[in-house]
């Protein structure tokens, strides 16, 4: 697979790291009896190396860089990535209409995203506090969960420290 042509990101996997979590993906879905197609993988690889959260028509300009196809359809795009949501390996961003990596693939815990409103920076926090205030709310109301998204909006200690200067 060519490598993406994404910004350079500090946050981002390096090569070696990044081959690892394509393996770790792969297994989860194997095991799910799918498959990491090609085409999954570079989605995936480019979700992962942009390092914060990726709309889909960025995705698709980016697969466009690096696929042997001169043009990339958006169902193309959007099909790949429910793949990988239902797999469990990334994240949606309801707020910002975005993906993001989820960087802890084998917890089965809840994952709340704190999600910068000024340069879009966004972390992912695992926490077993969270699961537990959700579960118990679900069983004294009796309610059957299907799917889980925190999300915290706020402004971090980066562009707070740009804003107080």
């Amino acid at each position: 697979m060519p490598s993406p042509t994404l910004p350079s990101n500090p946050k981002a996997p390096e090569r070696a790291q990044l081959e690892r979590l394509l393996n770790t993906a792969e297994t989860i879905c194997n095991k799910a009896g799918f498959k990491l197609t090609e085409l999954r993988r570079q989605v995936l690889s480019i979700i992962w190396l942009y390092g914060k959260p990726i709309g889909a028509y960025d995705i698709m300009a980016e697969l466009e860089k690096i696929s042997d196809r001169e043009q990339v359809a958006p169902p193309t795009v959007y099909r790949s990535v429910e793949f990988l949501l239902q797999q469990g390996l990334i994240h949606r961003i309801h707020s910002l209409n975005a993906f993001m990596a989820k960087r802890h693939l084998l917890k089965n815990q809840v994952e709340a995203l704190f999600i910068c409103q000024n340069c879009g920076e966004a972390r992912e926090v695992t926490n077993q506090v969270f699961q537990q205030a959700i579960n118990l709310s679900a069983n004294e109301m009796k309610f059957h969960i299907q799917g889980q998204a925190v999300e915290v909006l706020g402004q971090c200690q980066n562009c707070r420290n740009k804003g107080s200067k």
